[in-house]
């Protein structure tokens, strides 16, 4: 299975290490993406991502598949299975997926057999303008903060990396979106990256088993995402809501699970089936 980190997150994300030791412990052979900038990728790339990067999911993806059919087996190659896929994208990387899954499902590899989103932002105007509210501003800057602290870091390994010019009163997130990300990446500005960007409009396209999976009280991504655009969504991508977890939270009661963790659970449910295996 394919694990994707959310905002500014790494391959070292708290929720990527557990789920990574709870399906490796099941025997199923687990990758955590650093996405371009993040955790190891650090220096790698000159350009940053950002939520609509669907083409660099598309490359991870084949890799795997390669590195999974040359890896050694007891049967002969010729009688070996064929590789089988989860994906699971945490928040921006939710959208990512999602768009990686509708904008060419034809080219979606059969192997891929399901996809996870949780609490994906797959209108990214609407989940930022979303952070302009009383409650959320909070939220607004820390992502900035931590943003360009990021960008700091990557200028830092990557001298060569693009900047833009220009003054520089960064706020919110749109107002870092329109000075950074949206330029940088060939957008232009951060109206035209939220639109080529977001997963919504690709969502009826996606032929793959696929779960989106958020909750109610998500500060940052608003149920009204979901709940107004469901109708239109066909019978392969299926939603759950649930009434509480905030923005990727999804803390329980001590009792029906073995710990707290109830999401970790119910990925384990969901993707391993009662079989212990990945879920055809």
């Amino acid at each position: 299975m394919l694990l994707m980190h959310g905002l500014a997150g790494c391959h070292r994300s708290p929720l990527l290490v557990r789920l990574a030791a709870r399906f490796s412990g099941r025997g199923v052979r687990v990758f955590r993406l650093d996405m371009r900038c993040c955790g190891a990728g650090l220096g790698l790339a000159r350009f940053p991502y950002h939520g609509g990067r669907s083409e660099d999911v598309a490359e991870v993806v084949q890799a795997i598949l390669r590195w999974c059919a040359t890896s050694p087996s007891s049967l002969p190659a010729a009688e070996a299975p064929p590789p089988r896929l989860a994906l699971v994208g945490i928040s921006l990387s939710g959208n990512i997926l999602l768009k990686y899954l509708g904008e060419a499902p034809e080219r979606v590899p059969a192997a891929v057999m399901q996809a996870v989103a949780i609490n994906p932002p797959i209108d990214l105007a609407e989940c930022v303008d979303n952070l302009s509210g009383f409650i959320n501003r909070w939220y607004d800057r820390h992502f900035v903060r931590v943003l360009e602290r990021h960008l700091r870091d990557h200028c830092r390994q990557r001298p060569d990396a693009p900047l833009p010019n220009g003054p520089r009163k960064l706020r919110r997130l749109n107002d870092f979106d329109n000075w950074y990300t949206a330029p940088v990446s060939g957008f232009g500005d951060a109206a035209t990256y939220y639109a080529r960007a977001s997963a919504a409009p690709l969502i009826p396209h996606i032929q793959t088993p696929t779960l989106i999976l958020s909750s109610l009280d998500d500060p940052l991504v608003p149920a009204a995402l979901f709940l107004n655009r469901s109708a239109t969504w066909p019978e392969t991508v299926r939603l759950t809501m649930v009434p509480g977890g905030g923005h990727v939270g999804y803390l329980a009661r001590p009792g029906l699970d073995p710990d707290m963790y109830w999401l970790e659970w119910r990925l384990l449910d969901l993707i391993l089936g009662g079989s212990g295996r990945l879920a055809a």
